[in-house]
């Protein structure tokens, strides 16, 4: 008899329409369904609460989808948002979408040069972001010659802050849009078009423009319905922050796909107390968290806590320590299920319910996900290590991104054959279940965060007592891992904890503060190939203990 894990495999098929766009062919057609369906709970620290149904979000979106129309952002534009857990990302994606711009999301925590690569990389012409940032990119703003329109958003929805004064140049989101029709046109996208661009770190060089087309967001059906487990009654709390690519995952189309509502918490930081409360404060049934998070939940008193209406979670970014999984669910009674993917992807695999987990294994592959370890001819491997990569023949799944835009040699580099190499080495079992091993290159996976070494050492190069730099990731228990830098000074520089701390605020002013270096260590020399490259191999593999 086959399992009820194969009998999805088996039975499952991808629908690819020739045209797809998420806003009108799934937000409206919930919203059509019954007006009053919830799609979004949303609370800030302030004790601000809010709701939005579908059918709001759907008006919302036309709304900003005219009021950028009329200041002349067009079909193909990309549009920046920079924006935090305001209701704003929500309405502006979905504004993006309806008219055919291409989104490309950003966390508020990029400095200033990281914005101006950005715009100018991707050709931006409007930007949507927090009013915080608004001098960050008055700054870089001159530099940036695309750059057509800015639109300011308060970080609470308090009237007040909404009407507060701007700097010259800048709309008020608020009162732009609420002045705006609510009738728009959908744009009718093909489902090959260029919807989305984020940007993902690589070893070298600055980060790259990975785009989506529309179908993408019908590609997260796999991981809303198969790994979220979601139905239209749920409220799903994802805890990504709306720069990353898992905000996309199960803040956005997974939960919506399935017609969830979101629990949207827009707070300033993240505390695990407060974040803990929530649970019996609102009806959240499934979570969505980085293990980093969850690592910092057992740390509190969970035996004494009330999880209310909590019936499933998951894990996600990174490795997920077998011990916290067990001590979650002694206090919880639910199995954190771990998942695997990427920016460039939708879920490849995952501990769905259909499937009994295994702790710290990341799972069996996805439906409509061919999803192998193979060696370096393309042969499957079992019990071996190997590099993950997804068969895209006969048929290539729903969710793989369509290029490194500006980038060819990037995107060829990504195929072996028929496959898509994630960059990632793992074993899988012979039950078919996969093991993480780490990355087949140098970036640095660090609470949910994909860093790449170089715009650290870049960073860091900067800085006057600085003569090299070659940064790898260390181990840490709390993070997983962390950035760590192996430092040569310039002459007339001294190695001290005082200079350590310098460089460590040196390079959260140059680059976003996620990035700079928890460990540094100053060395003599760096080891390196006769070609006098970096082994950043060699220097891993000593913090690992290899």
């Amino acid at each position: 008899m086959r399992s009820s894990y194969q009998q999805l495999r088996d039975s499952f098929v991808w629908q690819r329409p020739a045209q797809f766009n998420f806003a009108r062919d799934v937000i409206d057609v919930w919203a059509a369904k019954d007006p009053q369906h919830l799609a979004i709970q949303w609370l800030d620290d302030a004790g601000n609460q809010a709701t939005m149904t579908f059918a709001e979000v759907a008006q919302r979106s036309c709304q900003v989808a005219n009021l950028l129309t009329s200041i002349g952002v067009a079909r193909g534009d990309t549009v920046l948002l920079l924006l935090g857990r305001q209701l704003a990302w929500w309405e502006a994606t979905t504004a993006g979408l309806r008219m055919g711009a291409v989104v490309s999301p950003g966390t508020t925590q990029l400095s200033a040069s990281d914005i101006r690569y950005r715009i100018n990389a991707a050709k931006g012409s409007c930007v949507i972001a927090d009013r915080a940032l608004c001098e960050r990119i008055d700054a870089i703003a001159a530099d940036c010659p695309t750059l057509r329109s800015k639109i300011a958003v308060a970080n609470s929805n308090q009237p007040q802050q909404a009407a507060a004064p701007l700097a010259d140049g800048w709309l008020h989101y608020e009162q732009a849009s609420a002045a705006a029709s609510t009738a728009f046109a959908c744009a009718d996208t093909a489902g090959e078009e260029d919807a989305l661009c984020y940007f993902t770190s690589g070893t070298t060089g600055y980060p790259k423009m990975c785009i989506h087309n529309h179908l993408y967001g019908s590609g997260h059906i796999t991981t809303g319905k198969y790994w979220l487990d979601l139905k239209p009654n749920d409220l799903h709390w994802n805890l990504s922050d709306t720069g990353w690519a898992k905000a996309a995952w199960s803040s956005y189309f997974g939960p919506w796909l399935c017609g969830a509502a979101i629990f949207v918490h827009h707070a300033n930081g993240f505390d695990p107390a407060q974040s803990l409360a929530m649970f019996s404060r609102f009806p959240i049934t499934t979570f969505c968290g980085a293990p980093t998070i969850y690592r910092m939940f057992v740390l509190q008193p969970l035996q004494s806590l009330d999880f209310g209406a909590l019936r499933h979670c998951v894990g996600a970014g990174e490795p997920l320590n077998p011990e916290v999984i067990s001590v979650w669910q002694q206090a919880t009674g639910l199995v954190i299920r771990d998942g695997y993917g990427q920016t460039e992807s939708v879920i490849l695999c995952g501990n769905m319910p259909a499937i009994e987990p295994k702790f710290g294994s990341m799972g069996k592959p996805m439906p409509g996900i061919d999803l192998a370890v193979i060696d370096s001819q393309g042969n499957r491997l079992v019990g071996e290590e190997g590099d993950i990569a997804v068969a895209i023949a006969p048929q290539r799944p729903l969710g793989l991104f369509k290029e490194y835009r500006g980038e060819p040699e990037k995107t060829a580099k990504c195929f072996r054959g028929d496959w898509y190499l994630t960059g990632d080495r793992a074993i899988v079992d012979e039950e078919g279940y996969f093991w993480f091993v780490g990355r087949s290159d140098d970036v640095i996976l660090s609470s949910g965060y994909r860093i790449g070494p170089f715009e650290v050492e870049s960073a860091l190069l900067e800085h006057p007592a600085v003569a090299e730099s070659a940064v790898v990731s260390s181990p840490d228990p709390d993070r997983g891992e962390v950035v760590k830098a192996f430092v040569v000074l310039a002459a007339g520089h001294a190695a001290s904890e005082t200079l350590v701390a310098e460089l460590q605020d040196y390079v959260k002013t140059v680059t976003a503060p996620y990035k700079y270096p928890r460990k540094v260590e100053f060395v003599e020399a760096l080891p390196k190939t006769v070609s006098g490259k970096i082994r950043r191999v060699e220097l891993r593999q000593q913090e690992w203990g290899q």
